[in-house]
């Protein structure tokens, strides 16, 4: 169904018609808002501000130390891994001013997962943040990489006051284990370095080439990184500008507790808001709740981003409520299933209702999102400008308004593959090869809102982040007590789903503990198992292949 189905249900004020061209680069894009908005503030974290200018003359510093005293060439991959700190900017933006490919890394992964980033995308430098050298040390012999650059959580404060932070924060808070990494150069002296010959830019992007490695399990299998080219991430961002009709240029700011390394803080926060000179308020730690509300008191925010656990985290907080919601026009939601209590919650606590999206990795990410003049609350809106999208059923055949079929969808900002794998590429896209196959079964409203019914891949959504069964599964086979096991998602107030795995084991040797400190191990927090259940056996097809449905059906 084309999107002329749905181009007149565009409330007022919102255009359909895009002018992809207005940028060809994520740089372009950058070069613009830093000219633009010179003096106003950029970004803000743990009492540091930056302005667009100091942006501007920092990234260039960050990128003449990659270009004069690295190996690193045009099309080189980078793999970046820290929580949000206003070095991510820096070191992303001087990254693609250098012609290099972003690999966006989960600062909680474990070694092995690490270890599998890396070689696959064949990352040949690292930015990590000390707090994770540790685990860096051990991966980093195992992979290419060549260059590794270490960064403190106070690196951006002046010197004086940037030495006692890091102290205090190593060896009062023990919160950076000690490690030793050869050849690591520490951020300031890379800064330094860089400051002292002037950045050429003579690697610059041109559109189609690939900004970001961004790794998912796609709608199957194990992580795989996804290429997204600077033409799809500035084409959804120029689409999700056109939906937030209510943004004023200079004026917003943005309250950003969402990581930037995963995909819709990447694109929204980090790209959206910069176009519009927003200032960014960049939450390193939202786990801690106090700290982050204490944060947020400290400003007159316009917007925030977030997702269904965490605004159930936040309206759980006593001094939540007391904040001054007074600014407060837009909440934009992503990730995962906003759940209606915590909508409503929300909208009566802050007076702003929740916009909520819908996306993909492979989608630069949003596809959908409610307007915000015309919210519906357990839909996920309309397609965004310039979005096609079409309901299959098994047979590939479009369905009819108001029946189910496989979400899938067709735009600029659709990814240009899976990096390496052409077959797994191949299998995701339908209808010659045009159209991406979202795993997800929606539902089209006469209104022209899509409302999501059911899920067809076995992925597992925990808090946001992407679960994969084959994962897990590898994981506990992996365990020398475990003959077989099977992994799905189950429903949990909380993180939305939750992991729980059925194993077989050798012997009733194996307890849960056993099972869950394994996966602990292996396996970054999110994805490891909250229940664990015991079988004789697992069912299976004819061919022997695990019901994960019957399972998760019977949970």
């Amino acid at each position: 169904m084309a999107d002329r189905f749905w181009a007149d249900k565009y409330p007022e004020g919102v255009s359909h018609e895009i002018n992809y061209d207005k940028y060809a680069t994520v740089i372009d894009v950058f070069n613009d808002s830093c000219k633009r908005f010179a003096s106003s503030p950029a970004y803000s974290n743990l009492g540091v501000t930056i302005t667009y200018g100091q942006l501007d003359t920092l990234s260039a510093q960050f990128a003449s130390f990659l270009e004069h005293h690295t190996n690193l060439k045009k099309g080189d991959r980078i793999a970046v891994q820290m929580p949000n700190l206003i070095q991510f900017p820096i070191v992303v933006f001087a990254a693609l001013r250098a012609g290099l490919i972003v690999v966006n890394t989960n600062p909680m992964y474990t070694a092995r997962e690490m270890e599998h980033q890396f070689n696959d995308s064949g990352a040949k430098a690292l930015v990590v943040l000390a707090n994770f050298g540790d685990l860096v040390e051990q991966v980093i012999p195992k992979t290419g990489v060549e260059t590794v650059i270490v960064t403190q959580i106070a690196d951006m404060h002046k010197p004086l006051k940037r030495k006692l932070l890091n102290f205090v924060i190593k060896k009062v808070k023990k919160m950076v284990p000690e490690f030793s990494i050869p050849g690591a150069i520490d951020f300031t002296k890379a800064m330094a370095l860089g400051k002292k010959k002037a950045f050429k830019s003579s690697h610059a992007p041109a559109a189609e080439d690939i900004a970001v490695l961004q790794y998912t399990g796609g709608t199957t299998g194990v992580a795989k990184g996804a290429m997204l080219t600077h033409k799809n991430l500035v084409a959804n961002m120029l689409q999700m500008k056109s939906v937030l009709t209510d943004f004023k240029e200079g004026k917003e700011i943005m309250i950003t507790p969402l990581p930037m390394y995963h995909i819709f803080s990447f694109t929204v926060g980090c790209l959206g808001m910069m176009e519009t000179g927003a200032h960014n308020i960049l939450i390193t730690n939202p786990r801690d709740i106090p700290a982050f509300v204490k944060e947020m008191s400290k400003w007159k925010f316009t917007g925030v981003m977030g997702l269904n656990t965490l605004f159930v985290a936040m309206l759980n907080n006593k001094d939540f409520k007391n904040l001054d919601f007074s600014q407060l026009k837009i909440t934009v939601a992503g990730g995962m299933a906003l759940q209606k209590t915590a909508a409503d919650d929300w909208e009566k606590v802050t007076g702003c209702k929740v916009c909520e999206g819908y996306g993909m990795t492979e989608t630069s990410p949003v596809i959908s999102v409610n307007p915000p003049a015309n919210i519906q609350i357990g839909t996920i809106g309309i397609p965004m400008p310039g979005t096609d999208v079409i309901l299959l059923d098994e047979d590939e055949n479009e369905v009819a308004i108001g029946e189910r079929g496989e979400l899938c969808v067709k735009g600029p900002q659709v990814m240009k593959g899976y990096w390496q794998l052409p077959e797994a590429t191949a299998e995701t896209m339908t209808k010659d090869g045009e159209w991406l196959k979202t795993g997800d079964v929606a539902v089209f409203q006469e209104d022209g809102f899509l409302k999501i019914v059911d899920r067809i891949k076995d992925m597992i959504l925990v808090s946001g982040f992407n679960v994969y069964p084959n994962e897990i599964e590898d994981v506990l086979c992996s365990h020398p007590e475990v003959i077989e096991a099977a992994a799905v998602g189950v429903s949990d107030e909380k993180s939305g789903e939750a992991v729980k795995v059925f194993v077989v084991a050798k012997s009733k040797n194996l307890t849960k503990e056993m099972v869950v400190d394994h996966c602990k191990r292996n396996m970054t927090g999110y994805k490891v198992p909250r229940h664990v259940e015991f079988r004789d056996d697992l069912p299976k097809t004819n061919v022997g292949k695990i019901l994960r449905r019957e399972l998760r059906d019977a949970s």
